[in-house]
């Protein structure tokens, strides 16, 4: 890894404003700095802006092939740096490398081939009835994205709003950083003219808010905790920008009676476990019958036993740290109160796993006899945690689903595919996996309620940078 003092904006990299402000970025497995990055301020993204704003004047107005020609020249050069992102994703945050290499790294790609896929077969302009409608890019978009899925936050907003015609500013997690400066190089190498894309590194209470409330930011897309969130949506209120956010979860994973319940069970588990935990969309609240509560205990119990926790480098590894000590202090911190507040501790608990006494690592850990008024069945805990809650019948789960400030995603296990649907549409989230299915790359992702507005990938993200436009009289003037 190296160090990155710079920012890049309107094709360049340049040398911070205020002068040098350097921050260590560490590598959770070891505990020890693998790079250092420079750390912005407001006029930093006040130059990122303006540049912004310049190019968008002649961005907006290229043309779909111009666009077309741009967006498969980046994903070109993206393949051939693919296992270096993935190298650099998983030492920054700590993903298993097989997650990051065929997941973390795969869904950057996977964004930006949806975009040029998504813009080949784009109508901006249609007619209804004598009135033409226009759909235009919205203007230049402040983007800031988390850690734990950095590359794909990123992408899911870059490919989208280039393919829009949009430009933009980008402030990454300065937890997991670096990943964010090789695509900033990808896109200088594909030719991406000066100011379209601009990237400054810095924290939320600086380099954010700074992005919130900067009156040349048309629209800010933010994905992060909800805490975050509002204060982004806070933010931008004075200047009237659409505010785009996809927040945090606390989903529910309702397995019913019906299910192939060992199955389901397991698979619910490797789930929340999947990229340690740190998944806005993990199922990390699972409903099962109260008859059948020890089944799912031992299941998860099985699967939390099986789990290879260690070095991220090791092919054998399944689960790797959390990514900081912020975050490993905090769901231990939860995992106190969840055996405080009297729920059952099946497997896994407080501290670290044998042998493992460097790095952020937290035990594979379930609790059962959950209720839903417990701490750890209301916050979002973000760590490998699953907490198991029984329900009385198929209203009371859905009941106990539904009462959260989140809706992001759900679950529904059953054997009989009208049952689940059935179901499925009594959760108030804006996600519902049957069986476990994931989500495609085309599909509408993002929440209701806290879990935030608005929708990422496929063509439903790609329209989220679009203004619509009516133009009246065109047809008569054609006449």
């Amino acid at each position: 890894m190296k160090n990155y003092e710079k920012f890049y904006i309107n094709g360049e990299w340049v040398d911070p404003i205020d002068g040098l402000n350097l921050l260590d970025v560490i590598n959770p497995t070891t505990e020890e700095s693998i790079g250092k990055i420079a750390m912005g301020s407001a006029k930093d993204v006040d130059a990122a802006v303006k540049a912004a704003q310049e190019a968008f004047i002649t961005f907006s107005q290229t043309s779909t092939e111009e666009r077309l020609k741009l967006l498969e020249k980046i994903c070109s050069i993206y393949m051939e740096r693919s296992d270096e992102i993935a190298d650099a994703i998983s030492k920054e945050m700590g993903a298993p490398i097989n997650l990051s290499k065929n997941a973390q790294a795969a869904s950057g790609l996977g964004h930006l081939a949806t975009a040029t896929a998504t813009l080949k077969n784009y109508n901006f302009e249609e007619m209804s009835g004598s009135t033409l409608i226009r759909k235009e890019p919205i203007g230049v978009v402040g983007m800031i994205t988390p850690w734990n899925w950095p590359m794909n936050q990123i992408t899911c907003k870059v490919g989208p709003a280039l393919a829009a015609g949009c430009t933009m500013v980008l402030k990454p997690t300065e937890i997991a950083p670096m990943n964010a400066m090789l695509l900033a190089e990808i896109l200088h190498d594909a030719g991406v003219p000066k100011g379209v894309f601009n990237l400054v590194n810095g924290d939320g209470p600086t380099v954010g808010e700074a992005m919130s409330a900067h009156p040349g930011i048309d629209m800010m897309s933010f994905t992060g905790s909800t805490r975050a969130g509002i204060a982004v949506a806070k933010g931008s209120a004075d200047t009237v920008k659409r505010v785009h956010q996809e927040l945090g979860g606390k989903s529910a994973n309702i397995i019913l009676d019906d299910a192939d319940f060992y199955e389901a069970v397991k698979r619910g588990t490797k789930h929340m476990f999947n990229n340690t935990g740190q998944s806005c969309n993990a199922p990390s609240r699972m409903l099962v019958p109260e008859s059948r509560q020890d089944e799912a205990k031992q299941a998860a119990k099985e699967v939390a036993e099986k789990t290879v926790v260690g070095d991220p480098s090791s092919e054998s590894t399944t689960m790797g740290p959390v990514v900081s000590d912020l975050q490993y202090n905090k769901i231990q911190g939860l995992i106190e109160k969840g055996i405080e507040e009297g729920a059952e501790l099946v497997v896994g608990g407080p501290g670290k796993p044998d042998d493992l006494n460097q790095g952020y690592f937290v035990k594979p850990t379930v609790f059962a006899n959950v209720s839903n008024d417990m701490t750890i069945a209301r916050e979002e805990i973000f760590g490998p945690v699953l907490c198991i809650l029984p329900y009385k019948d198929e209203n009371d789960a859905v009941r106990i689903a539904n009462d959260t400030l989140y809706g992001l995603s759900g679950y529904v296990s059953s054997a009989d595919p009208d049952h689940a649907l059935d179901v499925a549409r009594k959760i108030r989230s804006g996600n519902v996996h049957i069986n476990n299915a994931p989500t495609g790359i085309n599909d509408p992702f993002g929440g209701f309620k806290q879990s935030g507005n608005g929708r990422e990938w496929g063509i439903f993200g790609f329209e989220e940078f679009l203004e619509i436009k009516a133009v009246m009289g065109y047809a008569q003037a054609k006449k």
